[in-house]
């Protein structure tokens, strides 16, 4: 008798393993599907035809099939659930959650988006509230190769309160190259954060590793799935510190399909003159101030002058004359709306035009408005906006600011005192525009004044991240571009490394002009090891007292080790030590110290990225000055003389704080390096 021939089918993992690779290759007929779309017969111009020819390129972007990503990462059964109580997707269905929807040729699903209020369960679905699932399965992979899973019988509590091992996996897996998306690893506390609505504007304070950015970066996803058409319309942006972290995060929102997305630092946003110099941190601290908006709204409108003289309009025969009382009315009830002082003045000569059309009508004649559009472009009513209200250039108010004494005293008076307006006086006064030298801060002036002037446009949604280290007229600066939007605004109390640094979120949000924003905290640590985060919150007494810890959940404590090094020689074997791990290795040091440890390097022949650069499998090393460190991530870090770093900060807390921004860069170990004694907070 003869044994029959087994079934591969039969085995869980084979059937899991067919169901990815059917739907592989209903994504690839999907996106067939678009790419022989014949669009000559539907458009009615060239115009039209670009318009869609690049929708189509964008979805058949969207559409991308990563041979490395996993298509889907897990699935939910649903129970039976009879009667009015039953929740969606009941009745015994079953659905592979994933980064994007994917449907057979019948257009039933495959893949369920992650988004999809269908897939929620897959994330906040528990012990005590199972939420009508009776299984969650997670899916392991070695690249693109499903290999594992893992189930969840939540109706037995035995199972439900078990730590799922392909979550810890997952979490401490290494990396190599960018920031990678975390939606196989979403928490309940974080993914209540990522559905939260768009209309309103959400902070996240959240501690080292606990997932901020992530957050940030998949709300947006989010918000674009739940509003796309909405968010088409008034678009969507990230903020980021430097252009370091926006290479490292860039391909997050891609991988989630989403490739609209614009990506820009607050210097990016404000580049309405080259910056050339830089501030002394006094002159920054009161530049940063949100009192220099009111002393910009002063400078700006006291160049609106009370007419003294009356207008008169020459048309063919006749004369009409505005009288200077009524002008000066008509220039009050302006200055009164409150309106953007160029919308004002734009205003302006049509108020003056329509006060002439009156006399008109009360003379017999019927003047429509054609009239009125000839009389507002007459050369005496032009004479007169100009005398009454002229054109401002933003720079050049701010350059006259910045370089007349006698001028800022008089809008600066009862705002700032004498020393404040000396410090932000510039020495050597720049003859124009062009050849001034202008700071970052300067820029974010000039920003406002050119606010003041006409509205800046505003945006859907905006996420602002490293938000700790603005200053308020920076939050004014991003709070411009989401006026009739939302904000995400994610930061670290304790990672403030400016000395301007926010002091706390309820300040921070009224100065973006969202002071109904919701303060939401994360303090459980899924990247930093646990030994590492207790080590580095030995500083949180001395640079943010009064915030809570973060708890590391990871079941891995990770590889920590404080050694003493005789000179560079010694920090480079420690980078080589960790070199033999899978994975990315930063060596983090002060500023100054960087070229003679970049010397060090490349002497043992150890190559060697720049913060920003894609690592790769034949170059895992990144060198790092302290400065660049905040929001970056890797697998194993060198941490340079801690004492250098906190030296290397013009005060003491500051110093401190870009401490521990540098020693809780590392995911699964990091080596402290030191020569000098260590920061007394540190022994603690």
């Amino acid at each position: 008798m003869s044994t029959p021939a087994h079934d591969p089918l039969d085995d869980p993992l084979a059937r899991e393993r067919a169901h990815l690779a059917a739907s592989r290759a209903a994504l690839r007929a999907m996106r067939e599907d678009v790419e022989a779309l014949d669009i000559r017969d539907v458009t009615a111009n060239w115009v039209n035809a670009e318009v869609l020819t690049r929708q189509i390129d964008e979805r058949i972007k969207a559409l991308a099939d990563l041979s490395d990503t996993p298509l889907f990462f897990g699935r939910l059964d649903y129970l039976r659930a009879p009667g009015a109580e039953q929740a969606e997707g009941a009745e015994g269905e079953r659905f592979y959650i994933g980064r994007r929807h994917v449907h057979d040729a019948d257009g039933d699903p495959m893949v369920i988006d992650w988004r999809a209020p269908v897939s929620q369960p897959f994330y906040r679905a528990s012990k005590k509230d199972p939420m009508d699932v009776g299984l969650r399965r997670r899916f392991g992979y070695t690249g693109g190769d499903l290999t594992a899973y893992e189930d969840e019988h939540l109706s037995d509590p035995a199972e439900a309160a078990a730590t799922s091992k392909l979550l810890q996996r997952e979490i401490e897996r290494p990396r190599v190259g960018p920031m990678r998306d975390i939606v196989a690893t979403i928490q309940p506390e974080q993914d209540e954060i990522v559905r939260s609505g768009l209309s309103g504007t959400v902070c996240v304070q959240g501690g080292p590793g606990t997932g901020k950015t992530a957050v940030g970066l998949h709300r947006v996803a989010y918000l674009l799935y739940a509003h796309r058409e909405r968010l088409a319309r008034t678009g969507t942006l990230v903020i980021g510190p430097n252009r370091s972290f926006l290479n490292y995060i860039e391909q997050v929102l891609p991988a989630l399909g989403e490739l609209t997305v614009r990506q820009a630092t607050v210097d990016d946003l404000v580049a309405h003159v080259e910056v050339r110099g830089t501030d002394e941190a006094a002159a920054a601290i009161v530049k940063g101030d949100a009192r220099m908006a009111e002393v910009l709204r002063r400078a700006l409108y006291a160049h609106v002058t009370p007419p003294t003289e009356p207008v008169v309009v020459v048309r063919g025969s006749r004369r009409w004359r505005i009288p200077a009382y009524e002008l000066e009315e008509i220039v009050g009830e302006l200055l009164a709306r409150d309106i953007r002082y160029g919308a004002a003045r734009e205003a302006l000569p049509q108020r003056i035009a329509h006060a002439v059309l009156v006399r008109m009508e009360q003379a017999g004649e019927a003047p429509d408005d054609r009239v009125q559009d000839a009389v507002a472009r007459n050369s005496a009513v032009k004479a007169a906006v100009k005398q009454i209200w002229p054109a401002v250039d933003p720079a050049k108010l701010v350059l006259r600011l910045l370089s007349d004494a006698e001028f800022l005293a008089e809008h600066a008076a009862g705002i700032l005192d004498e020393e404040e307006q000396k410090t932000i006086l510039w020495a050597r006064p720049a003859r124009s525009v062009k050849s001034a030298k202008w700071s970052a801060a300067d820029a974010v002036l000039i920003d406002e004044a050119a606010d003041l002037i006409q509205r800046t446009h505003s945006l859907g949604h905006v996420v602002l991240d490293e938000a700790q280290d603005l200053s308020p007229m920076q939050y004014r600066a991003v709070g411009r571009r989401c006026t009739t939007g939302s904000a995400t605004v994610l930061g670290d109390l304790a990672q403030g490394t400016t000395p301007w640094a926010t002091r706390g979120w309820a300040e921070a949000l009224a100065h973006l002009g969202k002071p109904e924003g919701v303060v939401e905290e994360l303090t459980a640590g899924f990247r930093v090891p646990t030994d590492v985060i207790a080590y580095a919150s030995r500083l949180l007494p001395h640079i943010a007292p009064g915030l809570t810890p973060v708890a590391s959940v990871r079941e891995n404590p990770g590889f920590f080790e404080v050694r003493t090094a005789t000179g560079a020689a010694d920090v480079v074997d420690a980078c080589a030590r960790l070199l033999r791990n899978e994975g990315s290795t930063g060596l983090i040091a002060a500023d100054a110290r960087i070229p003679a440890l970049a010397e060090a390097l490349t002497a043992a022949g150890i190559s060697y990225l720049a913060p920003g650069e894609e690592t790769t499998r034949e170059t895992r090393l990144t060198l790092v000055p302290a400065s660049l460190a905040k929001g970056l991530e890797y697998d194993y870090v060198v941490l340079d003389e801690p004492r250098a770093v906190v030296d290397g900060e013009p005060d003491e807390r500051t110093g401190l704080r870009r401490l521990y921004v540098a020693l809780t860069r590392a995911v699964s170990g990091l080596i402290v390096t030191h020569a000098a004694p260590l920061p007394p907070q540190l022994a603690e």
